[in-house]
């Protein structure tokens, strides 16, 4: 499966992309983290849905100094990436 998440809240100059791809890596995922001009940050990540629902749970967490407000969720098919990389 494929998770496309756009985060919003004070998630970007806290270290949000590295520690989306810390999860992503120990889970086994795929894709990347990036900083979007509007102050969200997208995550796309791919692999079986169960590590991914897990993924998701970290997101929602963010690090110490995040304040995660909202997640926009998408599932879709996966389009086979590999490697996880930030933006």
């Amino acid at each position: 499966m494929r998770l496309t998440a756009l985060i919003t809240g004070n998630v970007q100059g806290v270290g949000y992309r590295r520690f989306a791809q810390r999860y992503a890596l120990d889970f086994g995922l795929s894709g990347h983290a990036e900083n979007l001009s509007d102050g969200r940050v997208e995550v796309i990540a791919e692999g079986p849905q169960a590590d991914l629902e897990r993924l998701l749970h970290w997101l929602r967490r963010g690090p110490a100094h995040a304040r995660v407000q909202t997640i926009d969720v998408q599932w879709s098919e996966e389009t086979g990436v590999s490697g996880f990389y930030v933006y």
